[in-house]
C-alpha cells in the first residue's frame, strides 16, 4: 500500500502518519486482551511511522514490548517490539486497510471467541427506545481524517459546524 495511511486516538491529541502497512493480526495473547480491554488485539505493521500531532505515551508491558497509548483519552495505539513498530488497527483512520490476514498466539484464545459471528444481531426496530436514544448522540471523537487544529474553538465536532 503507498496511499496516505493515517490514523490517531479518540480525542485527537495523538496522530500518526505511515508509508506502508505490513501484516494484518489479530493477538490472542493475555496481554493484548488486557491491554485493549478486549478479546484480542487487533495490530499491523507500521513501515515509516511518524507522530504528526502528539506521541503516544508509552507502557512497559514486558521486558520485549512497550505499548503506546494516548495519555488523555487511554486509545491504544502501538506494539513495540523492537522491530517495525505495529498500530492498533481500530486507530487508523480507514480501518478497512488493516482487515486481519492471520491470528497469532492463539492458545490464550478465549473460546467463544470463535462463534461471535454467530450471536444474534439487535435491529434497530427492535428497540425504539434504543433508537431514539441513538439519535441525540452527538460524538465528541475526532473525524477520521486530519486536521489543521483540534479540538475545535468551539467545542462541536467539525460536521456540525
Amino acid at each position: 500500500m503507498s496511499t496516505k495511511i493515517t490514523g490517531g486516538c479518540q480525542c485527537g491529541a495523538v496522530r500518526y502518519r505511515t508509508e506502508s502497512l505490513g501484516r494484518p493480526s489479530i493477538c490472542h495473547c493475555r496481554m493484548c486482551q488486557k491491554a485493549f480491554g478486549a478479546f484480542y488485539g487487533p495490530l499491523v505493521t507500521a513501515h515509516g511511522l511518524e507522530w504528526t500531532r502528539g506521541e503516544p505515551k508509552w507502557f512497559q508491558s514486558s521486558n520485549k514490548v512497550r505499548r503506546g497509548f494516548c495519555e488523555a483519552c487511554g486509545t491504544p495505539l502501538t506494539f513495540d517490539y523492537g522491530g517495525p513498530v505495529e498500530v492498533s488497527i481500530g486507530s487508523l483512520d480507514d480501518p478497512t486497510l488493516g482487515a486481519p490476514a492471520v491470528q497469532v498466539n492463539a492458545d490464550p484464545r478465549l473460546p467463544f471467541v470463535d462463534h461471535l459471528a454467530e450471536l444474534p444481531i439487535r435491529k434497530p426496530d427492535d428497540e425504539p427506545k434504543i433508537t431514539e436514544f441513538m439519535k441525540t448522540v452527538v460524538s465528541y471523537q475526532h473525524p477520521d481524517h486530519d486536521t489543521d487544529t483540534w479540538p475545535p474553538e468551539d467545542g462541536r465536532p467539525e460536521e456540525d459546524r
